[in-house]
C-alpha cells in the first residue's frame, strides 16, 4: 500500500507491528538517522513462456505482477562529528531485531510500516546487507551502511477489495481524454470494443463518436452489457 503521510516528517521511520493492519502503537520503531540521498523502486510482472517444439518465438503468457520492492540505503555514526553518538552496533542490533527476527506471538517476522515525508508503504523486510566502514582503536564499529530492501505487503481483504475496483463485473465510472474514442473504451474495460454500442445506450450518447474530453461516463457491469 502506498499512501501519504504529513509533510512535516523528518526522518525516514520504520514502525513494526504484530498485526497486519498495522494500527495503534508500533511493538517497535527505527528511525533514520540520516535521511536517505536517494531511494528506489522496483515493479516486477512475471510470465510463463510456452514454446512449441521448433519454433523460436514463444507467447509471454500473463503470470502475476509482483509486489513492489523499495530499497534504501541507511547510515548510522558513532564518532559525534556530525550527530550524538550512538552505539553503532547495538543500533544496528535493534534494526534486525525490529524488521526481521520471528516475533514469538504471530511466529514470523513483524509486519512494517515505511514513512518518510509522501511515502508511506506496508510491508515486510526482504533483505538487508550490512557494511561496517570504521572502527575504534578496539575494533567496536564506529559506522554503518545498512542496504536494506522492503518488500510491499498488502492483507488479503485490501487486496481484493482493489482488484476489485478494476472489474468489468461491476459499476464504474471514467473519465474521457483527449482523443479517445468509444470502442477503444470498451476494449479497456470490458476486453471486446463490440460493447460499445451497448455502452452508448447505458450513457444515452446519442452521438457517441464525439466524446468530449472532461465528459465522464458510466461503465455498468458487463453483464448488463451484451456485445454488438
Amino acid at each position: 500500500m502506498l499512501g501519504t503521510v504529513d509533510a512535516a516528517l523528518t526522518r525516514l521511520s520504520i514502525e513494526a507491528y504484530t498485526e497486519v493492519e498495522r494500527t495503534g502503537t508500533p511493538v517497535a520503531t527505527v528511525e533514520a538517522m540520516f535521511n536517505p540521498t536517494q531511494y528506489g523502486f522496483t515493479h516486477t510482472v512475471t510470465y510463463e513462456q510456452e514454446q512449441g517444439a521448433g519454433d523460436a518465438s514463444s507467447p509471454q503468457n500473463f503470470k502475476a505482477v509482483q509486489p513492489v520492492e523499495y530499497a534504501f540505503e541507511l547510515v548510522y555514526d558513532g564518532t559525534g562529528t556530525a550527530r550524538d553518538k550512538v552505539d553503532v552496533h547495538r543500533t544496528v542490533q535493534d534494526f534486525l531485531a525490529a524488521t526481521s527476527e520471528l516475533d514469538g506471538d504471530i511466529h514470523r517476522p513483524r509486519y512494517l510500516k515505511v514513512s518518510w515525508g509522501t511515502l508511506l508503504v506496508h510491508c515486510v523486510l526482504k533483505t538487508a546487507a550490512v557494511t561496517y566502514t570504521l572502527f575504534a582503536p578496539d575494533g567496536s564499529p564506529l559506522r554503518a551502511k545498512i542496504a536494506a530492501t522492503f518488500a510491499e505487503s498488502v492483507d488479503d481483504e485490501r487486496r481484493v477489495a482493489e482488484e476489485r475496483k478494476q472489474s468489468p463485473d461491476l459499476t464504474h465510472e471514467r473519465e474521457v481524454h483527449q482523443g479517445e474514442r468509444l470502442p477503444l473504451l470498451a476494449d479497456r474495460i470490458y476486453r471486446e470494443p463490440g460493447r460499445y454500442l451497448q455502452l452508448a445506450k447505458a450513457n444515452r450518447l446519442r452521438h457517441f463518436r464525439r466524446l468530449q474530453p472532461g465528459q465522464t461516463l458510466v461503465f455498468p457491469p458487463i453483464q448488463d452489457v451484451t456485445p454488438a
